[in-house]
Formats: C-alpha cells, sequence, structure tokens
C-alpha cells in the first residue's frame, strides 16, 4: 500500500482569526480532534504555540504515536511534519479561508504513509472509513468548537 491522501472541508460560523485561534492551540485539540487522545508539547515558539508535540492518535484499526513538528502562517493556516512515529510518514495542514467576516471554510489535509505493516490492516473498505474518521472529524470538531465558542 503507498500513501494515504485525504481532505475535509467545513464551513464555520466564525471569524477566520477565531478559527485560526482553536486550530493552533494543539494542546487543547484533543477536546474536540475525535482521533486524538493526547499531546504533550516538547517546544513552544515565541507566541507560546506549539512547534513540537508528541501525540497519541487513534488511527481506528491502531493506536499510533508520532513527534510532530509545526509551523504557522496566521491566519490562513498551519502545517506540521512527522519527525518520528510509527508510521512511516506523515504531513497534514489547516488551511483557513475567509468568505465573509464571520464565515471561514477551513480545509483539513492528511498525507501519511503507514508503512507495510499498518498498511496491510488499512486495505479495502476499512482505508475510507479511516481517511474520513481522521479528516472529517478534525474538519467537524473545529466547526463546533468554533461555532459554540
Amino acid at each position: 500500500m503507498g500513501e494515504l491522501h485525504a481532505s475535509w472541508s467545513e464551513e464555520i460560523e466564525a471569524p477566520i482569526a477565531e478559527v485560526f485561534a482553536i486550530a493552533a492551540d494543539v494542546p487543547n485539540s484533543p477536546q474536540w480532534q475525535p482521533s486524538l487522545n493526547k499531546v504533550e508539547v516538547r517546544e513552544t515558539d515565541a507566541e507560546g504555540r506549539a512547534t513540537l508535540v508528541d501525540t497519541e492518535a487513534d488511527a481506528k484499526v491502531k493506536t499510533t504515536k508520532q513527534t510532530l513538528r509545526f509551523d504557522y502562517d496566521e491566519p490562513t493556516g498551519m502545517s506540521w511534519v512527522q519527525e518520528e512515529g510509527d508510521i512511516k510518514s506523515l504531513v497534514g495542514s489547516w488551511t483557513f479561508v475567509e468568505l465573509a467576516p464571520d464565515r471561514t471554510k477551513a480545509t483539513y489535509e492528511l498525507r501519511a504513509d503507514p508503512g507495510r505493516m499498518l498498511g496491510m490492516a488499512l486495505r479495502g473498505p476499512v482505508e475510507g472509513k479511516v481517511k474520513e474518521f481522521l479528516t472529517k472529524g478534525a474538519a467537524e470538531g473545529l466547526k463546533r468548537a468554533a461555532e459554540s465558542g
């Protein structure tokens, strides 16, 4: 199995700055992102944002651990890349587009190479379910968090 690629977008009834602030609060993301079980911050930038974190994520077929390096482009997005972890490679991002002063389009995107062993577990219909769980869950969770705040 090769690389998995998935993305999900949601239109959120909140200003882009608020949506970005929620997504950029990486230590609290397990509160609204269903696939994240745990986040531990190892390094922060000058603004106090997490730049290196250890995570534990539910990949549906297995719980995985990753060390991720974050980069921020406030308020239009953020990205991360796995520095080490249980899967071969992982790159992700949030992209935010202001649709109106109080409306933002948020897109969550993941590219992952699960490696040979995990890849074998992700064949067939399971692959689609895992991709949807990871991306749709994050985007819908961010929408709920932004619209309820």
